[in-house]
């Protein structure tokens, strides 16, 4: 589903990710772990290209998607962000109505008629196990919403367009304790549907969620693996000395 082969990236002259090479499959969730500044925000943005509205970056290697290189001069980026959802660390909805706010993309993309988006808004706050708090409030300004709330209603957005992945960058990390458990509850019922990549500082979280882990050190990726292994016997010292909270 995912996969890279011999990723490399710089910003300038920094080498920010050294030779990363990774399988992930479909309907599964990803987590991504180490300490600020190891590269796996920035790896992760490779999935949409994301990176791609930064200056003076290069990369090398491949990045694939169901079997294609995302990074192929053939591939229309509008098209990959379609397919490939994206949750930032800060609910960021946009000043308009909970309804518009999923709406938006659907409405960019011109895809359907007046019914199809109202079907399609339903389904993916429900989707987003957001439906029973916002219903009777779909026209009201997203902003009256709750900082978990207003995350869920981010998930909500990306899901309206039907992407195949979703990729979150620390989605829980500006949300309370009781936030927090309703968005990992969230991620548990959407693997069935999407292939989930995560990255998060929270490590019980990581060990909560995902069913398989990378821990990422210096832009090295120093092990990969299934989540209960990384946690409970990883392979590299480096990985037992973080995990265990030697340094981090």
């Amino acid at each position: 589903m995912l996969e890279t082969k011999n990723i490399n990236f710089y910003y300038g002259n920094f080498h920010a990710l050294k030779n990363i090479s990774m399988k992930m499959e479909k309907n599964t969730v990803t987590a991504f772990i180490g300490p600020s500044g190891c590269g796996k925000s920035t790896f992760l943005r490779l999935f949409n290209r994301m990176n791609d509205l930064i200056d003076n970056t290069k990369l090398t290697g491949e990045c694939i998607i169901n079997d294609k290189n995302i990074y192929h001069k053939s591939v229309d980026v509008d098209e990959l962000r379609k397919n490939v959802g994206m949750v930032f660390q800060k609910p960021n909805p946009f000043p308009k109505t909970i309804f518009e706010n999923v709406a938006y993309g659907l409405r960019v993309n011109d895809m359907g008629d007046k019914h199809f988006i109202q079907q399609r808004v339903e389904e993916s706050i429900k989707s987003a196990a957001l439906w029973n708090e916002v219903k009777d409030k779909l026209h009201k300004s997203a902003f009256e919403l709750s900082g978990g709330q207003q995350q869920r209603l981010c998930i909500a957005r990306a899901l309206a367009v039907s992407p195949e992945v979703l990729l979150m960058d620390e989605p829980a990390s500006a949300l309370d304790p009781i936030s927090t458990s309703k968005i990992e509850e969230l991620i548990h019922e959407l693997k069935q549907q999407y292939t989930i990549v995560i990255v998060t500082h929270n490590m019980q979280q990581a060990a909560r969620v995902s069913d398989k882990t990378g821990f990422f050190m210096l832009g090295e990726l120093i092990e990969f693996n299934d989540t209960k292994k990384i946690f409970l016997n990883p392979d590299e010292e480096q990985t037992q000395n973080y995990i265990t909270g030697r340094f981090g």
